[in-house]
């Protein structure tokens, strides 16, 4: 094979693998409400605690989904996030069981504020605040996981 053919052969190799690598990201997506979302996973303790701290914006349309070991109850906290946001717990059902809607983010220097969960959650999804206020969502609201998301243990 000539130099040219395997330089073009190469490259078209590389560019099936980012393709490939791109296609696979679309599988991580939940829908609430009619609505599609894609999430980043956090679903081991090192991801959970890093959440969304330090970035200045979500775009509309993502989020983040936490993916907790066993259900229980839940609390999260806006300790160095810098945009307010919308946290909603899930059950092993994945039906919404609590909503704490435009949760600011906590100033420095001051005592972070914990937003708890009303009742044993094993998924929580953060939105940009104003999304649960947008969609209208009911405490019972169904969340459907895209084909990429992990099972989450059952106790």
């Amino acid at each position: 094979m000539s130099l040219p053919r395997l330089c073009l052969a190469s490259l078209l190799t590389f560019l099936g693998f980012l393709a490939s690598g791109c296609a696979s990201g679309s599988d991580l997506w939940v829908e609430l409400a009619g609505e599609r979302y894609e999430v980043e996973v956090a679903d081991d303790e090192r991801a959970r605690a890093r959440g969304l701290m330090f970035r200045e914006s979500l775009p509309a349309d993502q989020g983040m989904l936490f993916i907790h070991d066993r259900l229980d109850w839940q609390a999260y906290w806006m300790k160095n996030t810098l945009i307010p946001l919308d946290i909603l717990y899930f059950d092993e059902d994945r039906r919404l069981v609590t909503q704490q809607r435009a949760v600011p983010p906590c100033k420095p220097g001051t005592a972070c504020i914990s937003y708890p969960s009303d009742a044993p959650a094993l998924y929580v999804l953060e939105l940009n605040a104003g999304e649960a206020e947008r969609l209208d969502l009911a405490d019972g609201a169904e969340l459907r996981l895209g084909p990429g998301i992990p099972a989450a243990p059952r106790d």
